[in-house]
């Protein structure tokens, strides 16, 4: 077995189109860190979806619903940290606006 420390989602921006962030191809994955920032004025929202091979984003693997981040508020997730992908598990979200939160996660590939 070989765990391999990775960034899974580089810092990138939200789009406001449920969009697939990271898949776990051909390994399992553990969700270490998850971080969101609002660098816009105006409050802003953000859902995060755990979405197994079998499945696709909704209601049934949303695990963070319409987070608000204040204007340049900083947020890590603790309800992500610890949780398993397992192979062609995906991390899908979905922003408010597609222009005011850059999102980053690191974790561990185990295969």
């Amino acid at each position: 077995m070989a765990v391999q420390v990775k960034v899974l989602i580089p810092a990138k921006i939200a789009e406001a189109a449920q969009t697939t962030q990271y898949t776990a191809t051909n390994v399992s994955t553990i969700i270490d860190k998850f971080t969101a920032t609002n660098y816009d004025t105006s409050a802003r929202t953000i859902s995060i979806n755990l979405v197994t091979s079998l499945d696709t984003a909704g209601n049934n693997n949303l695990v963070i619903k319409s987070k608000t981040l204040l204007p340049s508020e900083t947020y890590t997730f603790p309800e992500l940290v610890g949780h398993i992908l397992a192979p062609g598990g995906y991390i899908s979200t979905l922003a408010s606006t597609g222009t005011a939160i850059n999102i980053r996660a690191s974790g561990r590939e185990v295969s």
